[in-house]
């Protein structure tokens, strides 16, 4: 029986991920702050799913991670989502300190956890994470959010080449979306090529099954990142890109 944990699964993405994998009758760990929702989801599946209270951003994370993947049994998949952000165009520095404690330190604690767990386990496994298309070039008003994602895909490559070197069959994918309708979006804002949860859930559950490398989401924002890795930072810089409008207009 397979068996996938996943860190940040009680809302959005995570959350419905974790449950195409119950009903399709894999073993799910599901992890993440929201208690509550990680009762109902066990109630759901009490057969498929096993569950932690989780916050990445504490350094106590790390064994709570491990005792899931113990209670689950073992683990073939980690799946990383757990993930903030912010439009910050004021720099309010506790928001961009912030994403940076979730993004990079958080990120990195549990994604280290994942990767020890399958070197000493076999050697073998697979690590999926939910970056970002704005981890391609730095956004004005993304600012720390851009730098953090790109950390996390960068990370995602140096790790997979240290797989490499120390002969681990540990395999990575790094699903690229953009802008998905989550609860991580501001609900009074209007966001360019928005992605019903359904519609990008289906493409990131294939991209995990297929063991993709890089998975961007979909093809709209495939073409897109590919016009913004062309574009040279002179000229990047002087682009008057707006992530986001109001909802309505104002007066």
């Amino acid at each position: 029986m397979k068996r996938i944990v996943i860190m940040g699964a009680t809302s959005g993405i995570g959350l419905r991920v974790a449950e195409i994998f119950a009903k399709a009758g894999w073993m799910v760990g599901a992890a993440g702050r929201k208690e509550k929702v990680l009762r109902k989801l066990q109630s759901d599946f009490p057969e498929r799913i096993r569950y932690a209270q989780i916050n990445i951003d504490d350094p106590a994370a790390v064994s709570k991670l491990q005792d899931l993947i113990n209670r689950l049994g073992g683990m073939d998949i980690y799946f990383h989502i757990s993930g903030i952000g912010y439009e910050n165009e004021a720099l309010i520095t506790d928001h961009d300190t912030a994403t940076a404690t979730t993004n990079v330190v958080g990120f990195t604690r549990m994604i280290d956890t994942a990767f020890r767990y399958f070197r000493s386990h076999g050697g073998h496994g697979r690590i999926a994470a939910i970056t970002s298309v704005a981890g391609t070039k730095g956004i004005g008003e993304l600012a720390s959010y851009s730098a953090s994602k790109k950390y996390q895909q960068t990370y995602l490559t140096a790790l997979s080449q240290l797989a490499r070197i120390q002969q681990l069959d540990i395999s990575f994918t790094d699903i690229r979306p953009g802008w998905i309708r989550t609860p991580l979006l501001n609900p009074d804002r209007i966001y360019p090529m928005t992605m019903s949860l359904d519609y990008a859930v289906v493409r990131i559950v294939r991209a995990i099954i297929a063991r993709k490398r890089v998975c961007v989401v979909d093809w709209r924002w495939n073409l897109l990142v590919d016009a913004w890795q062309l574009l040279p930072n002179c000229i990047w810089e002087r682009l008057p890109i707006r992530v986001s409008t109001p909802a309505t207009p104002a007066e």
